[in-house]
């Protein structure tokens, strides 16, 4: 057999993961599983692809036996799977042409799983709601059922070869926080600022982010979701991005509040107090953390400033393996949320604070691994001092 060309693992690795898959799934009482998401599928079989969010795609995974997981992707689609995948159960359908959850039924019904409990990530954007519904209908004999965290669940703690790739999106990511360093002054616009920084990571070698940069300028650094406007960036302004850096699909975040010039009081007392945030949930980052711990020390040095209701965040979000439209997996690290840290996560951080009514926004943090003593920083600016072009 030709080893696929584009393959980010060796097969091996993918094998002991459907092997971890199975095990969690039959713990949880599943027959098996019709695999959607394409964070998933490039997870587990290694196919790289964007078919997910344009045509529907299904991978069939029994808890029964061994027998390698079943793809069906559109016929267009073939030559992309056998470029990133080892995976030889290959289907194939003609949009518009024919029936995909009835031929889902049926490769559920070779693998013996068609009258079986089996999951699927309802939480996925790739799962439509049209989608759920005809799987179910042609299907009324199984019962479908969430598996979105627990898919997500067995991707939290990384492989070295993981961790390798979210080293290259963290340099990607870094050199992307440089070219905003260098190229940011007052006059330059939102879209030149955020073409410098993806062009420096691009050029150098990064994949495409699941996310647009964001970016928010001026009285726009009120926003915490903003992408690029046509804006002039002015003197005094405040102004933070939010970008990945991406190595075979593994995203590094990085963050980070910049000023043109002389900023106002309240700008720099509101980054200042950011700052103390984002030290103070870092200090708690420690492995066997609870990551409720981490959040409510991150929000006390905003309450003793008396700022409590600017800060909308929580502290902390899994990153790994992302697709648009999103980089989040399932890890949050907020006071409402169970678990702690272990060795080999990943996640960024970030405090962010907004005051709407002085239209100021200030955010702060950037991508972290988990090792055996503490965290290491791997991308953004973290909590240095405000940058003054």
């Amino acid at each position: 057999m030709i080893a696929p060309p584009f393959a980010a693992f060796p097969e091996a690795e993918h094998r002991s993961r459907i092997a971890r898959a199975r095990q969690e799934l039959a713990a949880a009482g599943y027959d098996g599983c019709i695999v959607v998401a394409p964070e998933n599928l490039f997870y587990l079989v290694g196919y790289d692809s964007v078919s997910a969010n344009i045509s529907p795609q299904a991978l069939i995974l029994s808890v029964h036996d061994e027998r390698d997981p079943t793809l069906l992707v559109r016929n267009v689609d073939l030559p992309l799977v056998k470029e990133t995948s080892w995976l030889t159960d290959i289907r194939t359908y003609q949009l518009f042409v024919d029936d995909v959850p009835a031929q889902v039924g049926k490769i559920a019904h070779d693998h013996g799983i068609a009258t079986g409990r089996l999951g699927l990530e309802m939480q996925s954007p790739a799962v439509t709601a049209s989608y759920a519904r005809a799987l179910e209908h042609a299907m009324r004999t199984a019962r479908l059922e969430d598996i979105s965290h627990l898919l997500n669940r067995i991707q939290l703690i990384k492989s070295p070869a993981e961790i390798r790739y979210m080293r290259e999106a963290a340099r990607y990511a870094n050199l992307g926080l440089e070219a905003a360093r260098n190229i940011l002054r007052p006059g330059i616009s939102e879209f030149a600022l955020c073409a410098a920084v993806e062009k420096a990571a691009r050029e150098a070698g990064s994949d495409y982010p699941a996310l647009p940069t964001e970016c928010g300028s001026g009285t726009r650094s009120a926003g915490g979701h903003a992408t690029a406007m046509p804006k002039t960036i002015s003197t005094g302004d405040l102004v933070h991005l939010e970008f990945a850096g991406v190595a075979r699909r593994y995203h590094s975040v990085s963050m980070i509040t910049m000023a043109t010039g002389d900023p106002s009081s309240s700008a720099r007392r509101l980054y200042d107090v950011g700052r103390e945030s984002l030290l103070a949930g870092l200090e708690k980052c420690l492995p066997g953390t609870p990551v409720a711990d981490i959040d409510v020390a991150s929000r006390k040095p905003i309450e003793r400033a008396g700022l409590g209701e600017a800060a909308q965040m929580r502290f902390g979000v899994g990153i790994g393996v992302a697709y648009p439209p999103i980089w989040l997996s399932s890890l949050q690290i907020d006071r409402f949320s169970n678990g702690a840290l272990t060795p080999g996560m990943t996640f960024y951080v970030h405090s962010w604070l907004s005051l709407p009514e002085e239209r100021l926004g200030v955010m702060l943090g950037g991508t972290y691994v988990v090792t055996q003593t503490g965290i290491e920083q791997l991308s953004g600016a973290g909590p240095v001092d405000l940058f003054t072009a």
